[in-house]
C-alpha cells in the first residue's frame, strides 16, 4: 500500500454506506456484493472465475498477511469485481511469497476498501439479501456514486461465461491416459483439470459455445462440465449442449454452475438464493452413504428439487444448513453432479472422491 493513505467508500444499493481506507488500485469499481467464510485461502478465491462480477466480503479479520504466490492461483488472474476486508496488511511473512497481496492488487487493477465492520456488513446481508454495491476511492460524494450504482445491472439473467471462458479448444494431455474427459469450460477453476490429470485423464477443453456436435467429434470417455458465473436459467445454448451429450451416453460430471446446468437439461428448475453460499466450511450430507462432508461452496443459485421427476432423478446430497439440493443423479443415465466444490483449492477434502466415482463410470462405460 502507498504510504499515503486515501479514503473510499462502500456504497450498497439499499442505500446503507460504509467510509473505510483504499487498498489496490485507486479507482471505482461496481458488483453484487457476496461475503466468503474462509479463513485461509484467499488468492485461490480471488481469482475463482465463478467470483466475476462480484464484489467480495471476506470474513477473516487479517487479509494480506501471507502475500500471494504464483502458482496459488485458479485462473489466469484476478476475478473479483472488488474487495471488502477488515484489516489489510500490505506487508507479509511467508518465505514463499512473491509479493504483496497490495501489489498483486494493483498489478491487476483491483479497487478495494479496509478499515470496515465486516461483521456488520454481513449480518446486514444476511437480512436483506444480495444487492449490488460500488467501491470509490475517487469519488467519495454519494450521490454521484447512488447515480454510477443505478447502472449497475443485477445477476438475474445474467450470462457471464463469454467473458471468463476459454476462447478456443485446446487439448491437454496426459501420458499414457486412461480417459479422455471434454472438459468444457464457463470459467472453470485450474483444480478440476488438475485432479482429473492426477487421475490419469487427457482433457479437451472446449469453449462454452461449443455444441454437442463438436464435442462428441472428439470422440471423449467422459464429460465435465465446470463451475462458472452467472445466471444459469440464461444459458440456453449451454443446457441444450449438456442435455444432448449426456443423452449420447457419455458419462457425465458437473460441478457448481455445471450441476445447475445438469438440472436444467434434467427438467429442474433454478432460482436466485437469498444471500447464496461462499467459503469452505458448509456442511453436506450425501444421502446415498449418510455420511457428512465439510466442503467448499461459492453459488448464488441453487436447484429446486422436484418430486415429480423423481424417477429419472436421484436427490444424493442436501445442505445441512438450509436443506438446499447440493446434488444430484441421473437414473436414467451415467450423470451426476454437485453445487459444492469437491476440487476445494481453498477447502476440505472430504468431497475429492466424486472425481474417483467420475473415473468409476467412465471406466465401466469403456
Amino acid at each position: 500500500m502507498s504510504s499515503q493513505i486515501s479514503k473510499a467508500i462502500l456504497l450498497l444499493e439499499d442505500g446503507t454506506f460504509f467510509e473505510g481506507t483504499a487498498i489496490g488500485k485507486i479507482g471505482t469499481t461496481t458488483g453484487e456484493i457476496c461475503f466468503n467464510t474462509g479463513m485461509t485461502g484467499y488468492q485461490e478465491v480471488f481469482t475463482d472465475p465463478s467470483y466475476y462480477g462480484q464484489i467480495l466480503v471476506m470474513t477473516t479479520d487479517h487479509i494480506g498477511n501471507y502475500g500471494v504466490h504464483q502458482d496459488e492461483v485458479e485462473s489466469d488472474n484476478i476475478k473479483i469485481a472488488g474487495l471488502v476486508c477488515k484489516k489489510f496488511s500490505s506487508n507479509y511473512s511467508r518465505k514463499l511469497g512473491n509479493s504483496s497481496l497490495d501489489q498483486y492488487f494493483t498489478d491487476n487493477n483491483l479497487v478495494g476498501i479496509a478499515d470496515i465492520d465486516t461483521r456488520m456488513l454481513v449480518a446486514h446481508i444476511r437480512e436483506t439479501g444480495a444487492q449490488n454495491a460500488i467501491i470509490s476511492s475517487e469519488t467519495l460524494d454519494i450521490d454521484s456514486l447512488k447515480n454510477a450504482l443505478s447502472d449497475v445491472p443485477n445477476m438475474d439473467g445474467l450470462d457471464l461465461a463469454p467473458i471468463v471462458s476459454t476462447s478456443e479448444f485446446y487439448e491437454d494431455l496426459t501420458p499414457n491416459p486412461i480417459a479422455k474427459v471434454a472438459l468444457i469450460d464457463f470459467g472453470s477453476k485450474k483444480n478440476i483439470s488438475r485432479e482429473l490429470k492426477k487421475r490419469g485423464c487427457t482433457l479437451g477443453v472446449f469453449p462454452y459455445n461449443a455444441t454437442s456436435e463438436e464435442i462428441l467429434a472428439w470422440k471423449p470417455d467422459g464429460f465435465m462440465i465446470s463451475n462458472g458465473p452467472g445466471d444459469p436459467a440464461s444459458m440456453s445454448y449451454a443446457i441444450e449442449t449438456v442435455k444432448s451429450v449426456v443423452d449420447a451416453g457419455i458419462p457425465t460430471f458437473g460441478i457448481c454452475l455445471g450441476h445447475q446446468l445438469l438440472s436444467l437439461a434434467s427438467g429442474l428448475k433454478t432460482y436466485k438464493m437469498h444471500h447464496g453460499h461462499r467459503g469452505c466450511n458448509h456442511p453436506v450430507k450425501n444421502l446415498i452413504t449418510g455420511r457428512s462432508e465439510i466442503t467448499s461452496q461459492n453459488h448464488g443459485f441453487a436447484v429446486e428439487f422436484n418430486e415429480a421427476l423423481s424417477e429419472t432423478v436421484e436427490l444424493t446430497h442436501i445442505n445441512l444448513n438450509d436443506d438446499t439440493v447440493e446434488g444430484i443423479r441421473r437414473k436414467d443415465r451415467s450423470a451426476f453432479s454437485v453445487q459444492h466444490h469437491p476440487e476445494a483449492s481453498p477447502g476440505p477434502h472430504d468431497s475429492l472422491y466424486l472425481f474417483d466415482d467420475f473415473i468409476s463410470n467412465i471406466l465401466r462405460h469403456k
